[in-house]
């Protein structure tokens, strides 16, 4: 995704972690706050879901890198949405998917909310929400409730979303916006959160 934060690869470079493309190395463009997920919080998160996504369908709502979502690609997921406003994070995207032979992974170019408006409702398994840091307390914070209530409508019965922030999102916020705290990871300044809608049964 993109956001104001340092980026967290100085060689301008992402490695896929696990799955078919493992050790793949994935070009980051040189885009002014461009952010991949540090590779240690993607470890962590996929333990989390679990190694193997096969059969899975998942969206990439803010793909920057595509980090996320092609790591669930290269993890058997049946189908990837990557979702980026950004004409030249677009091309690199399609030339990643290209140069992978990424059969499952489409991208998809234009505002994040606004695509997720148009995907079928309960049919994804898992919703990658990494939006920008940018303005995090004021207008990042409201992009933010406006993605998960967004995933909400998405999700089927059983399906989780990640969200990646600046700051902890507290059981009590999000509560009140529909959703049960799974886990949580703090690295450095970034927050990693999984995530399920309030009215899926307790795992």
């Amino acid at each position: 995704m993109t956001g104001r934060a340092r980026r967290t690869s100085p060689t301008g470079e992402v490695r896929i972690i696990g799955g078919r493309w493992r050790r793949s190395r994935l070009p980051v463009g040189d885009v002014p706050g461009l952010r991949p997920t540090p590779d240690r919080v993607r470890e962590t998160l996929f333990n989390w879901l679990g190694q193997d996504l096969s059969g899975c369908r998942c969206i990439d709502a803010f793909a920057g890198s595509g980090a996320l979502g092609l790591e669930a690609a290269s993890r058997a997921a049946a189908e990837v949405v990557l979702i980026e406003r950004s004409p030249v994070l677009q091309a690199a995207l399609r030339a990643n998917v290209q140069r992978l032979g990424a059969e499952t992974v489409r991208v998809v170019g234009g505002d994040a909310l606004a695509v997720l408006a148009g995907l079928p409702a309960a049919a994804w398994d898992v919703v990658f929400l990494d939006p920008p840091f940018d303005d995090a307390h004021s207008g990042g914070e409201r992009l933010t409730r406006a993605a998960l209530q967004a995933a909400q409508r998405l999700l089927r019965p059983g399906g989780w979303a990640y969200l990646e922030a600046p700051r902890a999102w507290g059981e009590p916020e999000l509560t009140a916006l529909g959703w049960r705290l799974h886990r949580h990871l703090r690295a450095g300044a970034v927050h990693a959160h999984l995530l399920q809608p309030m009215d899926n049964p307790v795992p």
